[in-house]
């Protein structure tokens, strides 16, 4: 077996095969960008080189580097996790030419695979069922317009050397088409280098169900069942499971032996998933093979008892695949939720900052390659490169961990997720946790009724206007608050400093000004010789502190017991408290007023990005709603909209320039 490999990525999947390499006895290297100095994944390898600048391409995508590095520090092979180089036929054949394993398929395999175009005509030869499309390399505008027209709207625009989401567009009548493909291409050649796209019939209420496979040098060749993916956001997972619910025997075995037969037509070595669209009645298309290893792996790994990376390992050095079909059975039921910093409420929108507090539930009784989660219907796992105290950067994926948890079956697997969610506490930066735990817990989800356009099919429901913020919340808030003075206070050791509110004929009173998205809440709180009494509104309650843990607090209101959470921030309170996250701004009368509501006319940055496209000129007129310009940040596209009829004033930026959050990036005149 190898005695030292470089694991030639970042994140929780360069933690993963660091995690497997060590238990298997393996050194490992770690490459790391100006940015990722201080990365979990930098700290867990046995060690680190810095390889460039924070921009990918300037780091993790110089596969010279990476090689040179290998060389240096005597690695045997090269793992390159999944993104960046693991699809790259130049890199595996340059670690050939090296000497170096490379731990993935032939570089033959990755392009026969890495066009889809390409990719589909072979699965065409080989009778697998295709969607009805143009996969060929003819790319006038014009001419892709027209396939379009012939194969009927809606259609999808992918990029050939695409993934991840990224270069894809709905198109849903003719008149939009050109639009959607400028924004397609201009989105695949920086994401991928490579702006050929291919034109497929959008087909209505699809499943995304996929097939792990795995091959050896020995002409041996598995499938280890399915994942379904089909609750996607952006055309990117938002939760994966296995097995796929409603699955029956026959197609699990048509769609696995379909799957194999794709991986031993390219000679196929390693982890790959062949991906299949699949309709409600049951009838799948190939879509497209990714020659690496899934982020959404776990899932299979927990309900097959195996761990993929070591396979991964093993076969890079030569060795038999440890199991053979027959050998390969399903336990249970598997969950992985994608917790990202970004904002669900806001499109999505990703987010970048600190994570000062994060807590998360606690892993239980799961050993990799020994067995289903040890037949523990509990088992929680979580994969992640970050740790309380890091950063999530502009410049890379915001993932901040996955959340893969096992049960008997789907219902109780569900009920598991629903509550590790509902523990998953996260301060510093916007996160979807809140809406994954709606995702898991709503009728559609829970009750298998799965397509990709769940989210949307379902928007009123997983997007509920927000409640007002109930007593109890704001009492826990107010009692930190309150506590943390008197602590404050006592340490002082001066009379002067007292917080207690003694009063000698009379009871203080003093009002907190709290609010959050929904509105404003004044809090009234007196003080007593025990305890507190807490009015809001028309309601008013007496309120002690119980216990107080560092941030956990139980305190009675009225005496019934209260639990939560608060965190401090600055001048937001973050308050956990029955499964829920609750954000208050507190109206600090001691600091600054607030901020101020943003200036009229301004159009700003909602993070930090590049400017990709100007749509309009200086002094044009424009109708609410119309594109202005278009920003790409964290390999996405925002498009900036005006917010109303009116007149660009003035371009304060061009295409190419680089804009912080909130930067002004014109002037707007409202009509």
């Amino acid at each position: 077996m190898f005695t030292k490999i470089l694991i030639a990525n970042r994140g929780e999947i360069a933690c993963r095969v660091a995690a497997t390499a060590h238990r298997m006895g393996i050194k490992t290297v770690a490459v790391y960008s100006e940015a990722d100095a201080n990365a979990k994944h930098v700290a867990v390898c046995d060690e680190s080189v810095l390889i460039g600048p924070a921009p990918a391409k300037e780091s993790y995508l110089r596969a010279d580097k990476i090689i040179e590095v290998a060389l240096a520090t005597g690695a045997q092979a090269i793992h390159p996790g999944y993104g960046f180089l693991s699809e790259n036929e130049d890199f595996a054949e340059a670690c050939a030419k090296a000497g170096i394993a490379f731990i993935g398929p032939p570089a033959s395999a990755i392009r026969a695979m890495g066009s889809k175009s390409a990719a589909k005509a072979l699965m065409e030869k080989a009778d697998v069922p295709l969607v009805p499309g143009y996969h060929g390399d003819t790319q006038d505008a014009d001419f892709l317009q027209g396939q379009a027209d012939r194969i009927g709207y809606p259609v999808l625009l992918k990029a050939s050397a695409g993934g991840g989401g990224k270069g894809m567009r709905i198109v849903e009548k003719s008149a939009d088409f050109k639009a959607a493909l400028e924004s397609c291409k201009r989105e695949a050649i920086n994401s991928f280098g490579d702006d050929k796209v291919l034109v497929e019939k959008y087909l209505t209420r699809p499943r995304h169900i996929e097939i792990q496979v795995f091959a050896d040098t020995k002409g041996n060749c598995v499938y280890l069942f399915e994942r379904d993916c089909s609750v996607q956001r952006r055309h990117q997972k938002v939760l994966e499971e296995a097995p796929a619910p409603g699955m029956t025997a026959e197609r699990r075995r048509a769609m696995g032996e379909a799957a194999v037969a794709a991986a031993k037509a390219v000679g196929y070595v390693g982890a790959g998933t062949v991906e299949f669209i699949a309709n409600q009645d049951g009838s799948f298309y190939f879509m497209e093979m990714n020659t690496r290893l899934q982020v959404e792996h776990p899932v299979t790994e927990m309900i097959t008892g195996t761990d993929l990376v070591e396979w991964q390992l093993s076969v890079a050095f030569g060795e038999t695949l440890p199991k053979k079909q027959e050998e390969l059975t399903i336990h249970g039921h598997a969950l992985e939720a994608r917790i990202y910093a970004e904002n669900p409420e806001k499109g999505f929108l990703p987010s970048i900052g600190t994570l000062r507090h994060m807590h998360t539930p606690t892993a239980v009784n799961f050993e990799l390659g020994k067995g289903s989660a040890g037949n523990d219907p509990a088992a929680i796992r979580i994969d992640s490169g970050v740790r309380e105290g890091d950063a999530i950067s502009p410049f890379y994926d915001p993932m901040i961990a996955k959340l893969i948890v096992w049960g008997k079956d789907r219902e109780e697997a569900l009920a598991h997720m629903a509550q590790a969610l509902s523990e998953y506490q996260i301060v510093g930066l916007a996160t979807n946790v809140a809406f994954l735990k709606r995702l898991v817990e709503s009728k559609p989800f829970s009750g298998a009724d799965l397509d990709t356009g769940l989210i949307e099919r379902n928007h009123a429901e997983l997007f509920p206007q927000q409640k007002q913020t109930a007593l109890p919340v704001l009492a826990l808030a107010a009692a930190s608050l309150l506590v943390s003075e008197q602590s404050a206070g006592a340490a002082a050791n001066d009379p002067w400093a007292s917080t207690s509110g003694w009063r000698m004929n009379g009871t203080l009173l003093r009002t907190l000004a709290y609010s959050d998205e929904s509105g404003a809440y004044p809090v009234t709180v007196g003080y007593n010789d025990v305890g507190w009494s807490i009015a809001q509104g028309a309601v008013t309650a007496a309120m002690t502190l119980v216990e107080r843990q560092g941030k956990h607090l139980v305190i009675k209101i009225d005496g019934a017991t209260v639990r939560g959470t608060v965190v401090r921030d600055g001048e937001m309170f973050h308050v956990f408290t029955g499964g829920a996250h609750y954000p208050l701004h507190y109206n600090d009368p001691l600091a600054h007023a607030g901020e101020s509501e943003a200036e009229g006319g301004r159009l700003t940055a909602p993070m930090p990005g590049k400017i990709v496209a100007v749509l309009v000129d200086k002094g044009k007129s424009v109708e609410k709603g119309a594109p202005l310009l278009i920003m790409e940040a964290m390999k996405m596209e925002h498009t900036i909209a005006a917010p109303a009829s009116g007149t660009v004033e003035d371009l304060l930026y061009a295409v190419g320039d680089q804009v912080a959050e909130g930067a002004q990036l014109l002037a707007f005149k409202a009509a």
